[in-house]
C-alpha cells in the first residue's frame, strides 16, 4: 500500500545540451512503496532524469527533493544521506570487469562503512547475493564469466547491500530473453515487498509494465506527459502512447498476460 508522501519530488526541471532541451518545466512525483515505471521514446530524457535525481548531473532549472533531501541545494551530509539510502542497477550491471561478484557487491560498504569488520562485510555480501538467486560459487566468478542475467543480479545485489529506501533500475530486463526477464521481474516485485521498497524503474518492456508497475509516468516532449495506472495512461489521446501502449508489440503483452 502506497502511502502519501512522496519519495520524489521534482518541480520546474529544465535540462539542456547546449541548444538542445532535454526537459522543460518538467515535474513528477513519485509515492513512498510504489513501483514507477518511466517510458519514453529515444532521446525523450529518461536516463537524464535519473542522473539529475541521484545528482549525477547540474540541471539548469527546477527543483529535486528525494527523500526529503533537497538534491540540488542540500549540504554535503544530506547528499551523503541520499547517497546511503538509495541503490542504484545502471544497464547491464555496470559491474567493475577487474572485481569479482563479492568484490563489487562490497564496494558500497566500504565507501559507506570503511570501519565495517570484514568478517561482517563478507556475511552481508553473502546475504545480497543470496537474496537475488545467485548461488554462493558466482562471489568468486569475474563479470565476464557471468550471463547477461547473472550479471544483472549482481548489479542488483551490490544496489540492495546497504538496505536502501528508494531503488533506482535503467533498463534491467533490457538484453535479456522472455524467461529471464519474466524472472528478473518476479524478484523484483518479491524484493520491492520484502524490503518495502521505492522503486523508479526505467523501462521500454511492456510485459514489466504490465507486470509489476503500480503507476507509469511517459516522458516526451520534454516533460511528463502523462502519469497514472496503466489503464489510465494506456488512453491518453497522443499519437506515441498510442503507439507503444496499442501497437502490436502491446496487443501481444496484453494477449500473453491474459493467457497467463
Amino acid at each position: 500500500m502506497m502511502e502519501s508522501d512522496p519519495v520524489i519530488r521534482i518541480r520546474g526541471l529544465e535540462n539542456r545540451f547546449g541548444a538542445q532541451v532535454v526537459h522543460h518545466d518538467l515535474s513528477l512525483e513519485m509515492q513512498r512503496g510504489e513501483i514507477l515505471g518511466v517510458v519514453g521514446g529515444s532521446g525523450s530524457g529518461k536516463s537524464v532524469l535519473m542522473r539529475s535525481i541521484l545528482g549525477l548531473r547540474r540541471p539548469q532549472g527546477g527543483s529535486i527533493e528525494a527523500l526529503g533531501h533537497d538534491v540540488l541545494g542540500g549540504s554535503d551530509s544530506a547528499h551523503r544521506v541520499i547517497e546511503r539510502r538509495t541503490g542504484v542497477l545502471f544497464q547491464d550491471g555496470a559491474l567493475f570487469s577487474s572485481l569479482n561478484v563479492a568484490e563489487n557487491v562490497a564496494v558500497p560498504l566500504k565507501e559507506n562503512h570503511p570501519d565495517l569488520p570484514p568478517g561482517l562485510r563478507d556475511d552481508l555480501v553473502e546475504l545480497k547475493v543470496r537474496l537475488v538467486g545467485l548461488p554462493m560459487d558466482t562471489c568468486m566468478k569475474l563479470p565476464s564469466q557471468l550471463s547477461g542475467g547473472m550479471r544483472k543480479r549482481a548489479g542488483l545485489a551490490r544496489a540492495l547491500v546497504l538496505d536502501p529506501e528508494l531503488l533506482f533500475l535503467d533498463e534491467p530486463t533490457a538484453g535479456l530473453d522472455p524467461i529471464g526477464a519474466a524472472a528478473f521481474d518476479q524478484l523484483l516485485r518479491t524484493l520491492q515487498q520484502a524490503m518495502g521498497l521505492s522503486v523508479f524503474l526505467i523501462t521500454h518492456d511492456l510485459d514489466t509494465l504490465y507486470s509489476i508497475c503500480d503507476r507509469v509516468a511517459v516522458l516526451a516532449e520534454g516533460k511528463v506527459l502523462t502519469i497514472g495506472t496503466l489503464e489510465q495512461v494506456q488512453d491518453y489521446d497522443h499519437p506515441w502512447v498510442h503507439e507503444y501502449f496499442h501497437g502490436p508489440r502491446s496487443r501481444a503483452a496484453q494477449t500473453a498476460k491474459r493467457g497467463g
